[in-house]
């Protein structure tokens, strides 16, 4: 066995989360069938480097463990399991279309609770409210934050994270390792076609749920507002986990999207590997980005999500006038905007200002040497469907 072989060798991982924690139930047995696949693609694929293994190792680990510790409070205390998630505010779109900044604004609404990254990472024991500004597990996972953007300069500029900030599902759905946050972080490229063509996510959405039901143990939520790109190729899956979600749905010019998460990969990816090509990355990314297209398509066209519980914002409007953007949100979700709540956007706005989507500074389409002319007449069908402008392609 190579030395890659054995870092990265399933069942010693496992043990050395077992042994970590001192628990040994993980729960339900959906998460071996991801974390087999993922292993076999970073050990085989991913063209780790000395450090990109250790990262890995310290990442599967923490998700194992976390799995570990969430199964054990659970059990011992079971009106976690009876509370109810109801009525989530689910924030959908392709990457880079904006899904982030509108998730960051809607989060400053008191009156919604959203998971933030240090009680995501670190939810064991369950945040309580007196401690919830003070935990110090806020620093620590602060302080691996700064040190990754130290690793990888710009990285937290590119794609802004924060300990206080709202942290992604892909981080919650990853315990049961059905997630796309592996093939976004590293080359795994047969792990990425399961998920998407064939993995049921039927178990990462009751994780979810499970997740969810974790962190409001001692802090109740008046309602839940996620977020994660990587829903919109499983809108089936989702609503079936939530069928009285509200679906808020972001549109961009898809080739805007390759152009932009392409170089966000290859940020990502270079924290893990040497080896990291952005034209291969944009080749494969587009193919999943016009599948998504795809199934958002057929899934309006089915009803998967009720089209009440539907809520389409565009990145361009969105950009050009944020508060109309969120208002018009509001309006749909039949909420008042309240005064607290719009005060505090408007700072958040202020204090994060963004570049406008960072094309021409961060990234280019001519970067993914990819046919441009060939994508759009592929994304036709979604553009026309949704109204999506096409954005000058430099």
């Amino acid at each position: 066995m190579s030395a890659i072989e054995h870092r990265l060798d399933g069942e010693a991982l496992i043990a050395r989360a077992v042994e970590a924690t001192g628990l040994d139930d993980f729960g339900e047995p959906t998460w071996r069938e991801g974390l087999e696949r993922l292993l076999e693609d970073l050990r085989t694929e991913a063209q780790l480097h000395e450090l990109g293994v250790e990262v890995a190792v310290a990442e599967v680990l923490e998700y194992l463990s976390n799995r570990l510790a969430i199964v054990a409070y659970r059990a011992g205390h079971p009106e976690v399991a009876a509370a109810p998630v109801d009525r989530p505010i689910v924030i959908v779109g392709q990457p880079r279309t904006g899904t982030t900044i509108l998730y960051d604004l809607l989060a400053q609404d008191p009156e919604l609770r959203v998971p933030l990254t240090w009680e995501v990472d670190a939810p064991v024991p369950p945040p309580e409210p007196d401690t919830y500004e003070t935990d110090p597990r806020i620093e620590a996972i602060q302080a691996r934050l700064d040190m990754a953007d130290a690793l990888v300069p710009g990285l937290l500029a590119f794609h802004p994270m924060g300990a206080r900030l709202a942290q992604e599902c892909v981080r919650m759905t990853a315990g049961d390792f059905r997630s796309l946050i592996f093939p976004t972080q590293y080359r795994v490229p047969r792990y990425n076609r399961w998920l998407l063509d064939e993995a049921d996510l039927a178990p990462a959405y009751r994780w979810h749920r499970r997740y969810l039901q974790h962190l409001q143990a001692k802090q109740p939520p008046q309602q839940w507002l996620v977020k994660s790109p990587a829903h919109l190729w499983h809108l089936s899956a989702l609503v079936g986990e939530y069928p009285d979600a509200t679906v808020i749905l972001t549109h961009r010019d898809p080739l805007k999207v390759i152009a932009s998460v392409s170089a966000l990969m290859a940020v990502l990816r270079r924290m893990a590997s040497d080896e990291v090509s952005l034209p291969e990355i944009a080749s494969g990314f587009a193919e999943d980005v016009l599948l998504g297209l795809d199934r958002l398509i057929a899934a309006c066209d089915t009803e998967v999500v009720p089209p009440a519980q539907l809520v389409h914002v565009h990145f361009e409007d969105f950009v050009r006038h944020p508060m109309q953007a969120v208002e018009a949100v509001y309006e749909r979700l039949g909420r008042e905007l309240g005064a607290t709540a719009r005060r505090r956007m408007q700072a958040f706005l202020e204090s994060h200002p963004g570049d406008g989507g960072g094309a021409g500074s961060r990234y280019s389409f001519l970067d993914t040497e990819l046919d441009a002319d060939g994508l759009r007449e592929r994304s036709a069908a979604y553009q026309v469907r949704f109204g999506v402008g096409s954005e000058p392609v430099i």
